[in-house]
């Protein structure tokens, strides 16, 4: 198990053989933008180690305003190169150096409720502005699988090709995200995917996270949502690089998370039982939940190595040892779509 944040930093950066092959592939430097939020400085380390195992002399730049004041820090030591940018401001956007490969993180979700036009301006413009800045370039895009809906716990999930129906402005937002990201990519030919992604967990933050605090602070687990996938951040930013190499005109889709689906009460079971605790339960499961189908990611990029009950045991370990956290709630259990 990870002693500190410094030692599961370095473990969720290490780059596979599988992504340094990958990266010898890439041609030109790469860009995350957004890169200040919870997985966006552990994206940029890994990008950057995986070119420099590659052998490859690319840079890789992180652009934020950096939630977190420790990222900056953790990205300048391993080699990536930081620039504090507003992407709504025109001036600072055309600054940013150029780049053949682009990974898109800008996003807001919490807090849309009551905010709704900076939500819109924040999903929507901003990626489009993005994106006419870098019409040359291969986009990766983070998306979510919120823009579906909820699915009939009987379906096995959305796939990439059935139709959204998103609940709520912040899914809808992300749903016009993606349309101005198409729209983009076709009229300037520049080669997309949309990385549908439900949900990312380290031991800090995330839906197995959440559910376990609240099982050893004494809070019911809310049931509402019945069931989950989840995928360990490390795999999430290894998929994200290795995308850029299935980018395409019109943007490829992707849904990215366990191929597994799991019951939120299960799960508050198996987490109660490590944790010694008897969890308590509201809310009622229906007939329908916001969860993916994976297949189409396990056929182009793999099975993702860390299992949910090794994760577990990881999160346990992690909480029970004080370990440091992200003050970033997944909401899990949100079923109309206000966040």
């Amino acid at each position: 198990m990870f002693q500190s944040t410094q030692e599961l930093l370095r473990s969720m950066t290490e780059p596979s053989q599988t992504l340094v092959q990958a990266a010898s592939q890439l041609k030109g430097d790469l860009i995350v933008l957004g890169a200040g939020g919870k997985i966006g400085p552990a994206m940029a380390i890994k990008a950057k180690r995986a070119l420099q195992a590659a052998g490859s002399q690319a840079k890789v730049y992180a652009v934020s305003l950096f939630d977190y004041p420790d990222a900056p820090a953790s990205m300048r030591q391993a080699g990536v190169e930081v620039i504090e940018a507003d992407l709504s401001d025109p001036d600072q956007l055309a600054r940013l150096p150029e780049a053949e490969n682009i990974i898109y993180m800008v996003g807001k979700k919490f807090g849309t409720a009551g905010n709704e036009g900076d939500t819109w301006h924040v999903n929507v413009i901003l990626p489009y502005l993005a994106a006419q800045r870098f019409p040359n370039a291969r986009i990766v895009a983070f998306s979510t699988g919120n823009t579906y809906g909820m699915a009939p716990l009987s379906s096995g999930g959305f796939c990439e090709t059935d139709s959204p129906r998103p609940i709520g402005e912040y899914a809808q937002t992300c749903l016009g995200r993606e349309r101005v990201l198409e729209r983009c990519s076709r009229q300037n030919n520049t080669p997309m995917l949309l990385f549908r992604l439900n949900y990312s967990i380290d031991m800090r933050y995330g839906v197995l996270y959440d559910i376990a605090r609240n099982i050893q602070e004494g809070r019911p687990v809310d049931v509402s949502q019945g069931v989950f996938n989840c995928i360990w951040q490390g795999e999430v930013c290894e998929y994200a690089i290795r995308s850029l190499l299935l980018t395409s005109v019109p943007p490829e889709k992707l849904n990215v998370s366990s191929p597994e689906s799991f019951s939120i009460r299960w799960a508050a079971m198996e987490l109660g039982r490590r944790l010694g605790r008897e969890p308590v339960f509201t809310g009622q499961e229906g007939d329908a939940s916001l969860f993916l189908n994976c297949q189409k990611m396990v056929r182009l990029l793999g099975q993702p190595q860390l299992g949910v009950l090794e994760m577990m045991d990881m999160v346990v370990d992690w909480i029970k040892n004080g370990g440091e956290t992200i003050d970033a709630p997944t909401h899990f259990e949100t079923t109309n779509g206000i966040f």
